[in-house]
Order: C-alpha cells, then sequence, then structure tokens
C-alpha cells in the first residue's frame, strides 16, 4: 500500500510540475508577466493536459546525481566539440566531408532512457537520429562526417561513453531488476 501511494504521489508531483512548466511557457510567449497571464497560462495549461494527455512511461531504477553531473558535462563538452568541427566543415577550403548512416546497437533498457539517448545524439551538431528500433534496441544515426575509419570509431566511443554514463546515471543493472515495474518486464 505504501508502494502505491507514493507512485500516486510522484505521478502528482509530475502533473504539477507540467502545469507549471507549461503556465511559464505561456508567460515567456506572452512576455508580461501579470496576474491575467499566470490565470489564462493556468487555464490553458490544465486544457492541454485535458485534452492532449501524455501517455504513461514506465519509470525504474533511481537516478544517481554524480553519474548525472558527469553525463551533463561530458555531454556539454561533446556538443562543444562537434560544434567546433561543423563550422570548421563549413569554411574550411575543401568539399563537404562524406556522411553516412551508422547503426549502434544500445544496452539501454528502459525506453525512457532510450529516448534520452536519441535526444543527446540529436543535440550533438552533425548527427541525428534517424530510427529507433525499440524491440531490438538499434538506433540508426546520420553522421557528418564517416571519410575515414578513425572519424567512425570516435563516432563509436562517443556513444558509447554516453550509454555508459547514461545506464550509470539512471538504470545501473544492480538496481534495474529490483525496481523494474511489471509493464516492462519481457
Amino acid at each position: 500500500m505504501r508502494l502505491g501511494s507514493a507512485a500516486i504521489n510522484r505521478e502528482r508531483a509530475v502533473r504539477v510540475g507540467i502545469l507549471v512548466w507549461l503556465t511559464a511557457v505561456y508567460m515567456v510567449l506572452w512576455g508580461d508577466l501579470s496576474v491575467a497571464n499566470l490565470l489564462a497560462g493556468l487555464a490553458v495549461a490544465a486544457l492541454i493536459m485535458v485534452t492532449l494527455p501524455l501517455p504513461r512511461v514506465p519509470v525504474a531504477g533511481r537516478l544517481h546525481p554524480l553519474s548525472l553531473a558527469e553525463l551533463i558535462v561530458v555531454s556539454v563538452y561533446y556538443a562543444l566539440e562537434s560544434s567546433l568541427q561543423v563550422a570548421w566543415f563549413a569554411i574550411r577550403p575543401a568539399p563537404p566531408p562524406v556522411s553516412g548512416v551508422l547503426r549502434l546497437r544500445m544496452e539501454i533498457k528502459s525506453d525512457l532512457v532510450l529516448a534520452l539517448c536519441a535526444d543527446l545524439l540529436n543535440l550533438i551538431p552533425g548527427t541525428m537520429v534517424l530510427e529507433i528500433e525499440k524491440e531490438r534496441r538499434v538506433v540508426f544515426v546520420h553522421v557528418l562526417d564517416v571519410s575515414s575509419d578513425a572519424a567512425v570509431d570516435k563516432f563509436y566511443r562517443t556513444t558509447r561513453r554516453l550509454e555508459r554514463l547514461l545506464i550509470a546515471s539512471f538504470e545501473r543493472p544492480a538496481e534495474w531488476h529490483l525496481t523494474q515495474p511489471p509493464e516492462v518486464n519481457r
């Protein structure tokens, strides 16, 4: 019973967070901090939440703050490094690099963490996730530079490091089997 009430409280907290976030976005878009905009933003946010509900996503495991901090730092580093690489490709006096689609098998178990991984890969300039095969955990990524074995190896090293950090942050194997909800267990 106690576990059920924790899940209800967690769901309620998520709903309140979404309501606050949508209201804040509404107010920022209007650019006017007033009581009327706050009330209108709350009404629009509630209407969106009622008419366009998000599907329930099973969440398992625990959040590990130190691993998450490392993930954030590494992700920002990769995004900056890739931005410089894309800028160099744009201004260098040479033909554009050879691009291609690479396949990547992920060890991530959770659909939510797999979606986070795809989002991280999309944030890195020069890469774009084209398709995710959820059942096989395979991600197809368009990569800007696959002109050499070293460039392809670097892409795989980068994504494997991000994957390891995502697993360490959200779904450590020792905790995954203990806290996995029945809907996700296959």
